[in-house]
C-alpha cells in the first residue's frame, strides 16, 4: 500500500486546519425570527465571522430586499455592539411594517474609503458599499394586511369624525363603530386613494433612493354621532383583518369648552441613522401629550400640528415612521395639520413671486405636497394645482369651531396675498365669525409673521404677511396667531405693526416640538458677531426647550400654556379674557389647573428677564386688549 509523502500530508493538514479555523469562517448574518407580529416589534440581528473588523463596518437596513446596496433605509455601525472587535455581535432593532419584507446586509468600510463628498444631513460621511460581506434571510410581518397608521380628524359637520389608515392593497375596507365597545353596529365604507412615483416633483422623492411604495390610504367617515359621547371603532375587513378597537370623544356642540394640544415642526425618529438628521425629541412630545389625554377623561380635544409634519423630505418611509409614532395619540384625538415648507417647497412650485425666489427652495425634497395631501384630509375643500401630473395640493386653508373658539388654518407656502383665493377665504371667514358663540379666534400657519430669531432669509416673507394678512387679523380681532418654522417658543404682546398695544393678536411661535436645528436669536445690530442677544420689548417670553402648548378655553377666558419636555411642567402661560384683556406671562406660582379637571401642572419660575435662549421672560403685566 502506497504511503503519501510527508510533504503532501502536511499540506492537507494545513488546508483542513484553515477551513475549520473559526477565525476564518465566512461572515454571516442571522435573525432570531423571520416574522414579526406587528409594527414596533423588535428583531435581533446577529453576525459572526468578520475578519479584522473595522470600527466603520456597518449593518444596512433594506426594504424591499431587492433594493440596491446604496438604497438602504438606514444603517447602524457594528461597533455599537460591545463584542464587535471579536468579529461578531448583535443589534436589536424595532421595525415598522412597510408592506414589504426587510433584509439586512453587513459591509466592510475603512477610513481610507471615506468619500467626503457623500454626506448625510449631519455632515457625516455616508457609508461605503464596495465590500458586501453577508446578507440576512428576509423578515416579514404577520400583520401584513391589517390596517395601521390610523388617525382621526374633524369634518365640516359637528356630528362626524373622519378616520384614515393605510393597507397594502386597494380592497374594500370599512369602519365599524358604536357607543359601546361590544356594540360596533354602525358601519361606514372607506374610500381609497394612493400616489405614485411619477407624482413626485424632484429628487429624492422621484428617485429610487427615496421612493418606497406608500400603500393605499383609506378614508372613512363616522356619521350621526351624539355630542360629547365616547365612541369605539375599528377599521379593516373580514378578509384582510381588523385593527384593535380604539375610542374617541365626539365634539360637543352644547359645550363652551375647547381643549387642544398645539405645536409645530415635530418630525419623527428612527432606530437607525439615515440620510437626514431625525427628531428624537418628538418621542417626549408624544409622551407628555399622552399623559394629558389620560387626564382628560371623557372631554373632547384635538391636536394641532402646524407644518413641518414628518420631515420626510422625499424619503417616503419616514412618513410611515411618523404615522406609527403618532398613532397612540391620533387614534384618540383628531390630528389637524397645516402645510409647511418641508411638505411642499420645490423649485418649480406654481406660485413663486420674485420676492420669494430665495425663500421657496427645495425644502420639500421633491414631494410637492403630494403625501401630505393624500395622507391627510382636513375640513373644507381648499386646493391648488401643482402644475404637474401630481394631484392638487390640498389641506391648505380651512376653519372649524370647538366650544368657544373658532380655529383657522392658513398656508404660508401658497398664494396668500390680496386677491388670491386664500386671502378671500381668510377675509370672508374672519368677518363671518359669530363672536357671541365663539368669542375667541385662533389663526395658525407655518412661517411666523413675528420672530426675534436671527432668520434673515424669511424677512421679506414676514413683510408680505404683515402687508396682506395682518390688517385682516387686527381688524377682525383675532385672539391668537400661532406659528411654527422657528424651532423655539416665543410669546409676544398683542401686536400691530411691531407695536404692543390694545389691538392685535397675541403672536406665539410654537415650533419647538422636535426639530432641533435653529439659528441664534437676533444679535445687536451694531455688534452682529458678538453673542449678546437682547430681547425686544414686544417679546414677552423666549424659550429654547422642546415641548408643546396646551390651549384651554371657556366662554370667559382662553389660556395657552407652554409645557417643557424635560419635566412635563408649564414654563409659560398667557390668559386672554373674552373682553380682550390679556393677562400675560404668569410663569411662576403654585401651579395651574391646566385642563379644568384636576391636572395640576407645577409652573417653573424663570430667573430674570431679557435673557434669550433659556427661558427669558418679562415681568407679568396686564394689557388692555381689543373690545
Amino acid at each position: 500500500m502506497a504511503v503519501a509523502p510527508p510533504q503532501l500530508v502536511f499540506f492537507f493538514v494545513l488546508i483542513i486546519g484553515f477551513c475549520f479555523d473559526p477565525t476564518h469562517q465566512k461572515p454571516s448574518v442571522s435573525l432570531n425570527t423571520t416574522r414579526l407580529s406587528k409594527s414596533g416589534d423588535s428583531v435581533l440581528i446577529k453576525w459572526s465571522g468578520v475578519d479584522s473588523p473595522s470600527k466603520l463596518d456597518w449593518l444596512g437596513i433594506y426594504s424591499p430586499p431587492s433594493s440596491r446596496n446604496h438604497h438602504f433605509l438606514g444603517y447602524k455601525f457594528l461597533s455599537s455592539s460591545p463584542t464587535w472587535q471579536f468579529g461578531s455581535g448583535s443589534i436589536s432593532l424595532p421595525l415598522i411594517n412597510l408592506r414589504s419584507n426587510y433584509s439586512f446586509r453587513i459591509f466592510r468600510w475603512s477610513e481610507s474609503e471615506v468619500n467626503p463628498d457623500k454626506r448625510d444631513h449631519d455632515d457625516n460621511p455616508l457609508p461605503g458599499i464596495k465590500h458586501l460581506l453577508a446578507t440576512s434571510p428576509e423578515l416579514a410581518f404577520e400583520s401584513g394586511w391589517v390596517p395601521d397608521q390610523i388617525h382621526l380628524s374633524y369634518t365640516d359637520r359637528l356630528d362626524e369624525m373622519r378616520v384614515m389608515f393605510v393597507t397594502p392593497d386597494r380592497d374594500q375596507r370599512a369602519v365599524k363603530y358604536g357607543a359601546r365597545k361590544d356594540g360596533l353596529d354602525d358601519v361606514a365604507a372607506a374610500r381609497v386613494s394612493r400616489y405614485e412615483l411619477q407624482h413626485m416633483c424632484d429628487w429624492p422623492a422621484n428617485h429610487s433612493v427615496g421612493w418606497r411604495d406608500p400603500g393605499f390610504v383609506h378614508d372613512g367617515v363616522m356619521t350621526n354621532l351624539k355630542s360629547g359621547v365616547r365612541y369605539y371603532y375599528k377599521v379593516g375587513s373580514d378578509d384582510g383583518g381588523w385593527s384593535e378597537t380604539h375610542s374617541f370623544v365626539s365634539r360637543n356642540g352644547d359645550s363652551d369648552e375647547a381643549v387642544a394640544f398645539m405645536f409645530g415642526d415635530m418630525g419623527t425618529t428612527t432606530p437607525y441613522a439615515t440620510f437626514f438628521h431625525m427628531q428624537d425629541e418628538s418621542v417626549a412630545t408624544m409622551k407628555w401629550i399622552l399623559r394629558d389625554i389620560e387626564a382628560l377623561g371623557d372631554k373632547p380635544a384635538f391636536v394641532s400640528h402646524i407644518g413641518d409634519i414628518s420631515y420626510a423630505r422625499g424619503y417616503s418611509w419616514l412618513w410611515d415612521h411618523f404615522f406609527n409614532q403618532i398613532e397612540p395619540v391620533a387614534t384618540r384625538l383628531p390630528y389637524h395639520v397645516c402645510i409647511g415648507n418641508h411638505e411642499y417647497d420645490w423649485p418649480l412650485q406654481p406660485w413663486k413671486p420674485e420676492w420669494a425666489s430665495s425663500i421657496y427652495g427645495k425644502d420639500g425634497g421633491g414631494e410637492c405636497g403630494v403625501p401630505y395631501s393624500v395622507r391627510f384630509n382636513m375640513p373644507g375643500n381648499s386646493s391648488e394645482s401643482t402644475g404637474t401630473s401630481a394631484p392638487a395640493t390640498r389641506n391648505l386653508y380651512y376653519s372649524f369651531d370647538m366650544g368657544s373658539v373658532h380655529f383657522v388654518y392658513i398656508s404660508t407656502e401658497t398664494n396668500f396675498v390680496t386677491g388670491s383665493k386664500q386671502h378671500e377665504f381668510i377675509k370672508r371667514d374672519l368677518e363671518s365669525v359669530n363672536r357671541t358663540k365663539t368669542p375667541f379666534v385662533v389663526v395658525s400657519g407655518h412661517r411666523p409673521m413675528y420672530t426675534t430669531s436671527n432668520e434673515g432669509r424669511d424677512a421679506e416673507m414676514r413683510r408680505q404677511m404683515m402687508e396682506h394678512l395682518e390688517p385682516l387679523f387686527v381688524n377682525n380681532n383675532v385672539t391668537l396667531a400661532l406659528w411654527g418654522h422657528v424651532h423655539r417658543y416665543e410669546r409676544f404682546c398683542p401686536l400691530s405693526n411691531f407695536t404692543c398695544g390694545s389691538r392685535g393678536p397675541v403672536h406665539v411661535v410654537i415650533g419647538m416640538a422636535g426639530q432641533d436645528w435653529q439659528p441664534i436669536w437676533q444679535p445687536r445690530a451694531d455688534h452682529p458677531t458678538v453673542p449678546i442677544f437682547p430681547q425686544p420689548l414686544r417679546s414677552m417670553y423666549r424659550g429654547g426647550e422642546f415641548g408643546y402648548t396646551r390651549l384651554v378655553a371657556s366662554k370667559e377666558k382662553l389660556t395657552l400654556s407652554y409645557v417643557g419636555n424635560h419635566d412635563g411642567q408649564v414654563h409659560d402661560s398667557v390668559t386672554i379674557l373674552a373682553s380682550g384683556e390679556v393677562l400675560g406671562g404668569e410663569a411662576g406660582g403654585a401651579g395651574v389647573n391646566a385642563l379644568g379637571n384636576g391636572i395640576k401642572a407645577a409652573v417653573n419660575d424663570s430667573d430674570g428677564y431679557g435673557v434669550a435662549g433659556f427661558g427669558g421672560k418679562r415681568p407679568s403685566q396686564k394689557i388692555v386688549g381689543f373690545q
